[in-house]
Order: C-alpha cells, then structure tokens, then sequence
C-alpha cells in the first residue's frame, strides 16, 4: 500500500508525508509503515562564494567552480591509445589537497595575473547533510509512504479507507503539493481501464460468433442470460477464501462467462439437432440435458481441478478463485435453468407433436 507526496519543495513534502505516515499507523489493519526516503544522511561539502571578495580580485565563479572540478574530479586533457583501447588522461589535484576536506581552504586558484589566491579569500566552507537520492515523480520531489497490510485484510479497502482518513491533510494542502494513492489500488485502476477500454469490441465479437453459430437471435439471447449465473459462485468463492475482486479476478470472470456461455451453446445446439432428427421439442429438451450433462460436468470438475495450484499465488489465487467459484455453481445451474429458459421462452407443451421437417 503506498501514498505518493509530490511538491517542489523536499522538506515540506516531507513534512506532508510524515502526517501521512502517522494516520496510516493509527490504522489497525496496516504495519511496517515507513517513508521510502530516510532522513538526510549524506555529508557533504559546499563552497560558499563570496562574490564581492571575488569581483575584486578579479575571479569569477565559474573560474572557482573549474578550479575546484580540476582539483577534486579531474577535467580530462587527452587520451592515450593502447591497442584498441583509449584510456584518458585527466589533470586533478595529487591525494593529499583532495582527500581531507579540512585543506580545501589552503588551496589556492591562480589568476590571469600569475598571482594566486587562497580559496578562504573568496569565500568558506559550509559542511551539510543532504539527501543522497532525489526520487521525483513527474519532475518533482515525491516522498512515498509505505505500509503492509495485516493477514486477512484486503489492500484494496485498507488503502482506500486510509486515503479518506487523511481528506484534512489534502484540503490544507499548499498550492503545487498532492497527495496520489498507489501501490494496489493504482495497479487496479489501470488493469480495470485496461478492460474497459476493449470490453465493448470483445462484447460486439462474441455475440456476433454466437449468432454465427446459433443463427437466431433468441437462441442467441438464452445463451448469453446464462453467463450472470456464474456471478453467484464468484461471489461466494472469493468471500470464502478472503480474495479480493481485484483486476486478476475480473480476468478469471471474464474467462467464466466464457465458459458458461460455451456449455450453453453445447446445450441448445443439442436440443435443436435433436428436433431436427424428429424428437419433440420438450423430448429434445429433456434428452439434451440428460445426454451433455456428463461431458459437460467432467470438463468443468477437469478445469476447477486445473486451477487448484494456482489458489496459493499471491497474484493469480482471486483469478483462481473466481474461475473455480464461477464455473461449479454456473455448470449446475445450467443444466437446470437453460432447459427451462428454453421452454418458457419458446412455449414448449408436454403434450405437443413433434415438428415437421
């Protein structure tokens, strides 16, 4: 679970961030909250020009800044060919005026003049702590809380529950500074965008090949009013084993409507070949539920039995979950609702003669 702090100012948005932190520990369901930034810890040494001093002297700060790049990283002269190798050849200061920080003031740059100045005559010496790493995040500082989330509690609601904790802390918020949800629930939002930006084509696809199948559109329509049964077992599986209806899930109902529609399809295409050989309609029903009911049985047990050394994945378990849940309860009340639609919707008599072909 993770909160992203954006500003342009590091301090504050680490200031932001620590208030953030402290909600999110006040929460029960979350532990191990921590900033992915530790406290500034990096020493480092600054040269502070005094810029008077050095306009009278006649030395500018890009000279210091060159002068003290030479002195401590070297500014590279040429290079030197061995064999196919070029190895280059840099003008820096010897060790002992670039490894103690303490003689840097005892250096001195020389001028145009020939004259050379000491570097404490230009300026001093400031030692900080600064931070070692900038991570930013569109171009800006972002400092990101971090937390787990306690076994049996879903990231998903505990971020989202979080995230309503700190509305305060958003409206007072100064102008350029925001606070972005990640982790889990921005995953989630982009698979579910994802999704949702194909579902009308893929939906169009498939009622097209049933019709093509089918060739009829009330045929058509029985098939697909079969899919929402799967939702029954989804439901149930995923409340049972404590998975959440996350992205991965939605793929694993995805693939369920799938199946079920492929077993009603199964199903309708057997009740009209069955008509077409002579049976009658409610004969045809009865019949094609009773012959397809162990091949469609076995294929559903063979897939929910497929998907077991799945359900322990962090990632693929609520996928699992869903196909298992989805395909057991939906195979059984297929053959038992789809028979009954088809009679309802076509008006099949017990007591009727079979069709003419």
């Amino acid at each position: 679970m993770q909160f992203r702090v954006s500003g342009p100012e590091i301090a504050l948005a680490r200031s932001i961030a620590e208030q953030v932190a402290k909600t999110t520990r006040a929460d029960r369901n979350t532990v191990h909250t921590q900033l992915d930034w530790d406290e500034p810890g990096e020493r480092s040494v600054h040269f502070e020009v005094d810029q008077n001093k050095a306009r009278q002297l006649g030395v500018s700060s890009d000279d210091i800044e060159n002068y003290l790049q030479m002195t401590l990283s070297g500014i590279p002269m040429t290079q030197l060919r061995e064999r196919d190798k070029l190895i280059a050849v840099e003008l820096r200061a010897p060790p002992a005026d670039r490894i103690d920080p303490s003689q840097l003031e005892r250096l001195a740059i020389p001028t145009a003049s020939g004259a050379a100045i000491p570097l404490a005559s230009l300026g001093r010496i400031t030692y900080v702590l600064e931070n070692a790493v900038i991570w930013e995040r569109d171009r800006e500082p972002t400092v990101t809380v971090q937390a787990d989330v306690i076994a049996g509690a879903q990231p998903i609601d505990v971020a989202k529950e979080i995230y309503k904790s700190i509305d305060p802390i958003r409206a007072q918020l100064p102008p350029g500074y925001r606070i972005q949800i990640g982790g889990a629930v921005e995953e989630n939002a982009k698979g579910q965008n994802s999704i949702n930006a194909e579902v009308i084509p893929a939906v169009v696809a498939v009622l097209v090949l049933l019709m093509m199948q089918l060739q009829s559109f009330s045929r058509t329509l029985i098939t697909v009013l079969t899919a929402p049964l799967g939702l029954i077992g989804v439901v149930g599986a995923l409340l049972l084993l404590h998975m959440p209806f996350g992205f991965v899930a939605m793929l694993g109902t995805l693939a369920m409507f799938g199946i079920i529609m492929r077993n009603s399809v199964i199903l309708v295409h057997q009740i009209d070949e069955d008509i077409r050989e002579g049976h009658t309609r409610f004969e045809a029903i009865i019949g094609a539920a009773v012959r397809r009911f162990r091949p469609i049985t076995l294929t559903a047990m063979a897939a929910v039995l497929g998907l077991i050394p799945l359900l322990r994945s962090n990632f693929f378990g609520p996928m699992a979950t869903a196909l298992m849940g989805g395909i057991t309860v939906a195979t059984v009340l297929t053959i038992f609702f789809l028979p009954a639609l088809y009679a309802t919707w076509f008006k099949v008599r017990r007591d009727e003669a079979p069709v003419a072909q």
